[in-house]
């Protein structure tokens, strides 16, 4: 127990002690990164970066080892979108796996890209210029209560889970509009996905030639990497600012 709660323990309000904060931390970056809505620790008492760092990866589009459902699809979406930016660095052909990236297949992808943006910027901003949103606010207020509605909106969205306490979401306004997060999340994401996969299917197979961007080498691996990350920040770098990063910010003396 000493081990959990000693001086060199770091935070430890609202930690399951049992496994004290590295455990805890290690539990909610894990469930933040899938669909699975458990939780080892109280998603409100954490730091204003650690709680940030848990809404990032759900803003991610649970891609860092594929959620239930979408997150699969976001994974071979970010691949695509990986395999056509690097295509045209180097000035090669947009293919994967014998299937071409043309114009068509592009806009659905960005299509695919912004839903999420669209849905979570648009909620969160509704919820904090309406009465009805700014009564959910029970305890918290400023960045941190910016991040409690964002972070609802996101967990509904990405099909999580899991809340930020200081939020009363059991109202009208919130009960509505989380589910619009929700549908969004499960089914709106599937259009442009189920319009990519039938423009592959109606192509013609192409062999894969020495000229085809390779896709199983280290140098591949960074560029997907790069290509999550930018475009979560593109999207949501305003919001983890105002927010997370913000409330971190004013802890400092």
């Amino acid at each position: 127990m000493q081990a959990c709660i000693g001086p060199k323990a770091g935070n430890i309000e609202g930690k399951e002690v049992r496994l004290g904060t590295n455990g805890s931390t290690l539990a909610i970056v894990a469930t933040s990164n899938g669909a699975t809505g458990s939780s080892a620790a109280m998603d409100d008492s954490l730091s204003p970066l650690g709680g940030g760092i848990a809404l990032f990866n759900m803003l991610l589009g649970e891609v860092a080892y594929g959620g239930l459902g979408t997150g699969l699809i976001s994974m071979i979406v970010a691949a695509l979108l990986a395999v056509f930016v690097g295509s045209l660095m180097i000035g090669r052909g947009p293919a994967y796996l014998g299937n071409e990236i043309g114009s068509t297949e592009m806009k659905l992808i960005a299509v695919y890209m912004i839903i999420g943006g669209l849905v979570i910027l648009i909620l969160t901003a509704w919820a904090l210029m309406s009465p009805a949103g700014l009564g959910g606010l029970t305890t918290n207020s400023g960045a941190h209560g910016l991040t409690s509605v964002a972070f609802a909106y996101t967990s509904s969205f990405a099909n999580n889970g899991q809340a930020f306490a200081g939020l009363n979401a059991n109202l009208p306004f919130y009960n509505y509009t989380t589910s619009v997060a929700m549908l969004a999340g499960r089914f709106l994401l599937t259009l442009p996905a189920l319009a990519l996969a039938g423009r592959f299917a109606e192509q013609r197979r192409r062999g894969i030639t020495p000229g085809s961007l390779p896709t199983e080498t280290p140098l591949f691996a960074a560029l997907l990497i790069a290509a999550i990350l930018i475009v979560a920040g593109l999207s949501f770098l305003p919001l983890l600012c105002l927010g997370p990063v913000a409330e971190h910010l004013m802890l400092w003396p």
